[in-house]
């Protein structure tokens, strides 16, 4: 976003508070296992063609920690807590411990506030007919839960 149409973005007060929860949760992730992962794990990203479960939309791929991939995927799912215990230990192969938990809200956190901002930047640039507006609104209500809940472990 140039500055112009950050000036005009109607986040421009929350700004501060969302940089110092990105800082908290950045510190909170640590240490991170590198993998590559998709990082934009939605249910509309997944095809059953009845045989095979395919994974599309790769355009934000790269290295990134496992957890991001799994809290997004659990969030964006609207997993209950157990799913989501069951989620990691599945992915682990062992119970979950509660470092392990932190870690994983602290990146679920984070999934929904990048989701949050992309839509804050498509409010102002994007071409497609979309209501991006209450989509922002519906994702960075979603991270405040999630922040809400990741302060009280």
């Amino acid at each position: 976003m140039c500055s112009s149409d950050l000036a005009k973005s109607r986040f421009v007060p929350e700004l501060t508070r969302l940089q110092r929860q990105s800082q908290a949760l950045e510190a909170a992730a640590d240490p991170i296992s590198l993998v590559f992962g998709h990082n934009d794990l939605l249910a509309s990203n997944f095809i059953d063609d009845g045989t095979r479960l395919w994974l599309i939309d790769w355009d934000y791929a790269g290295f990134n920690s496992p957890l991001f991939d799994l809290g997004g995927l659990a969030s964006n799912s609207e997993f209950a807590i157990l799913q989501e215990k069951e989620l990691l230990e599945s992915y682990f192969a062992q119970p979950v411990t509660d470092e392990l938990w932190r870690r994983y809200t602290a990146l679920k956190c984070a999934s929904l506030l990048r989701e949050s901002m992309w839509s804050m930047v498509s409010e102002h640039h994007s071409p497609i007919d979309f209501d991006y507006v209450a989509y922002t609104d519906t994702n960075l209500e979603r991270f405040n839960v999630a922040w809400a809940d990741f302060e009280r472990l």
